[in-house]
């Protein structure tokens, strides 16, 4: 009875040793390692935009706040075009087919008023281009 008397005060001493360390510890600025879950990225807007001569119409002229968008421009017309960002953005899909499709995404950095327009030929000055705001 006795030495189950000792192993017991022995591991009851041994767990108050324990907690008074972590406590220590905890108190000093030393927190436990909790491995944190990555934020997930958030999605892209999508936004479908309709080429054809001479105009884009845009599925949503406008964000909400500064993010990524990725842009599925559609060839509706008879001729090639491109879609080009400006604005310090300047990324641009490549020549597009009549009846095809590319996609180009863009990472809004801040808020503000963004042209857009078609590069190919004379397209731009006859209504391929706009305006798309980040507020």
């Amino acid at each position: 009875m006795t030495r189950i008397r000792v192993i017991v005060t022995m591991l009851v001493g041994m767990l108050v040793l324990v907690g008074t360390l972590a406590g220590a510890s905890l108190a000093a600025g030393h927190a436990p390692s909790v491995k944190k879950k990555p934020k997930p990225k958030p999605k892209p807007t999508l936004i479908t935009v309709r080429a054809s001569e001479f105009k884009f119409v845009l599925s949503k002229r406008a964000l909400t706040k500064p993010g990524t968008v990725t842009f599925t421009v559609k060839n509706v017309g008879k001729e090639a075009h491109n879609f080009v960002v400006l604005s310090g953005i300047n990324k641009a899909t490549p020549l597009i087919k009549p009846k095809h499709s590319a996609k180009l995404t863009v990472v809004f950095k801040k808020k503000g008023s963004y042209t857009y327009e078609c590069t190919v030929g004379e397209h731009a000055e006859e209504g391929m281009l706009g305006r798309f705001k980040v507020k």
